[in-house]
């Protein structure tokens, strides 16, 4: 089984249904993954904003809090993290929160999963070469 840095973007099709909910749970069940422990308040805060939004009911959103709660991905601490991430927010002019996720993945030497095609064009662009980064659909396909 191998091992995947995945970010919010992929573990919110877990528990929401979208067009790729099925390749995003496919890697969930079948890899090791693994990502910073802010994937926990990024996807709680996902969740509140569907429920505000009427896309989740308030049932749904807390049902999907406890769910993420029981996931096998093994969360990791930020802070030894923060240089790494701080240094290519800037270096990519992009959130430092998604570079956590970045950060993680250069680190550990896996692959960065995410739903966030722009990100992926933005790093393969600059000639990241830090860390193989998939868009979820890509490593669908690869059946990794």
């Amino acid at each position: 089984m191998s091992r995947l840095v995945v970010d919010s973007s992929v573990a919110i099709k877990w528990f929401v249904g979208e067009d790729d909910s099925e390749d995003a749970l496919k890697l969930r069940d079948r890899h090791q993954l693994v990502a910073p422990d802010l994937l926990v308040a990024e996807c709680v805060n996902a969740f509140w904003k569907l429920a505000r939004r009427g896309e989740l009911t308030a049932e749904e959103a807390v049902l999907a809090c406890q769910s993420l709660a029981l996931t096998e991905v093994v969360l990791e601490g930020m802070t030894d993290l923060s240089v790494q991430a701080g240094t290519m927010a800037i270096a990519f002019d992009h959130p430092a929160y998604d570079c956590f996720f970045l950060a993680l993945s250069a680190a550990e030497r896996l692959p960065y999963v995410t739903s966030d095609v722009s990100f992926v064009r933005k790093l393969r662009a600059a000639n990241f070469r830090e860390a193989e980064v998939l868009t979820l659909a890509e490593a669908a396909a690869l059946s990794l």
